[in-house]
């Protein structure tokens, strides 16, 4: 069993990111327990170089030597803490815990300007440094790099999962998916619902396949992020902060109410309360985009989002659901009820882009008289925009997807179930819309291929 587990995704574009000769310093950003310290350490010892890492939370004086913005000096501070010559070439330094050094990520300029040395910097509060008025960023001379949970396929590849791996890779019909597999994945999307993508969580998965260990590693993981609210918030805020922290999960895909969320709290002080939950990534935001055009994020509601935690599997903990629970779930129920299905696929599209680019998710909701409609995500494709929708059943059941498609002529849309995989011409008459008929591709995937969806994009043809 291998105890690293990484992204492969990640890890090959950290690698990328290395091997071009003008690299800026890289700033991993990322909320705690994500595995952004291990995601380094596996770069320098795939690529072979030597590693110089410094967890700067425990050598608080070196701030005065960045302070100086003089590289020679900070790099003769550096030597003496690590006890050795740093060398330019065939190694990289990690400055891990960097936002107790405020200075640090302002020097981050001169080790671009200055040298050829490969930078990496890190921080489990490193959101709270950037958003600090008085941490002047190098802007232009460093790069972000976004880390979220472990996806599907990572799971797979931990587990050992091969030939399911190779086969979700290259299913293109219906017919290249046997039922005896297709049952299988089902069963390993059940599992990674309880233990999720947080590393430490699928390492020890990994090791024994015991569910008794991952809910303890999920409690130790909840206790750490409760700890931080007191990093980040005040004595005040803080019960406000323990209370929403164990409510959202209950609450996820739906809009955002402040009133519900914490009734007996003026809502002012659960938005502020909840703003220090995002900037920290224990929550994810997801607007409401009016998606009359590309790019998408530019049509933004700001008033009117819905929540998505970092991690479905820590999510199911705080809710206090455990194996037995989802084992027992039929198909319907693991996609319509309690925002499963639609966290798993929230958390896998908002990581799905580059990493080098923030990640962001809408969706797109119509309130009125006449009826609300709303479809859970809405992503872009080049210059398509995509409705997805997180369901059971036939087609006929997707009004709210219908209307969308009938309002922004949508030519393709998505569906995700535990049904295998599938594409079809779907045509469907809107009374409600002046009896406008509209015709759409509609390819729908089973949960465990949501890692697949561009490839589906770039290859399925509509069915003749």
């Amino acid at each position: 069993m291998n105890n690293t587990i990484v992204s492969r995704k990640e890890l090959a574009q950290l690698r990328d990111w290395y091997s071009r000769p003008q690299r800026k310093p890289l700033v991993l950003r990322g909320a705690r327990q994500v595995g952004k310290s291990t995601l380094v350490r596996e770069l320098a010892r795939s690529a072979e170089v030597e590693l110089y890492e410094i967890n700067l939370e425990r050598h608080l004086e070196l701030d005065r030597a960045f302070s100086t913005f003089d590289i020679k000096k900070i790099l003769l501070e550096l030597e003496g803490v690590l006890e050795k010559k740093i060398n330019a070439t065939g190694s990289l330094l990690f400055l891990d815990e960097i936002q107790a050094t405020p200075h640090g990520l302002a020097a981050l300029r001169y080790f671009y300007e200055e040298t050829k040395l490969a930078v990496v910097a890190a921080g489990s509060l490193l959101e709270f440094a950037l958003g600090s008025k008085g941490i002047s960023m190098p802007v232009g001379r460093v790069e972000y790099f976004y880390l979220g949970p472990l996806s599907f396929e990572d799971f797979l590849v931990s587990l050992g999962e091969t030939y399911l791996l190779d086969l979700i890779r290259t299913v293109s019909s219906p017919g290249d998916l046997s039922e005896t597999a297709h049952n299988k994945l089902s069963e390993l999307y059940k599992e990674y619902l309880i233990v999720g993508g947080l590393p430490e969580a699928v390492v020890t998965y990994a090791k024994d396949r015991d569910f008794a260990a991952i809910r303890r590693v999920h409690a130790s993981i909840s206790e750490t992020y409760q700890d931080d609210f007191i990093k980040y918030g005040s004595n005040e805020r803080l019960p406000l902060m323990q209370r929403l922290f164990r409510q959202i999960p209950r609450d996820v895909g739906n809009k955002v109410k402040y009133s519900k969320l914490a009734p007996e709290y003026p809502a002012a002080a659960t938005r502020q309360a909840l703003e220090l939950l995002i900037k920290a990534g224990v929550f994810v935001t997801c607007y409401h985009s009016d998606c009359g055009g590309v790019p998408i994020g530019t049509q933004i509601d700001t008033r009117v989002y819905k929540l998505l935690a970092l991690d479905v599997g820590l999510m199911n903990h705080i809710c206090g659901l455990e194996w037995h629970d989802v084992s027992a779930m039929s198909a319907i129920q693991l996609v319509n009820s309690g925002g499963l299905a639609e966290q798993f696929i929230g958390q896998h599209l908002l990581y799905d882009g580059p990493s080098d680019t923030r990640p962001e998710l809408c969706y797109w909701l119509r309130e009125g008289r006449k009826g609300n409609a709303e479809v859970d995500y809405v992503v872009q494709f080049g210059s398509q925009i995509l409705p997805v929708e997180v369901k059971a059943g036939k087609s006929g059941s997707l009004k709210s997807l219908f209307q969308f498609v009938s309002q922004r002529n949508s030519e393709r849309a998505l569906r995700f179930d535990l049904n295998p995989p599938s594409r079809q011409i779907v045509e469907h008459v809107d009374y409600k819309e002046n009896s406008n008929k509209i015709t759409f591709e509609l390819i729908s995937l089973p949960l465990y291929m949501v890692d697949q969806l561009k490839r589906w994009m770039t290859e399925a043809k509509p069915a003749q």
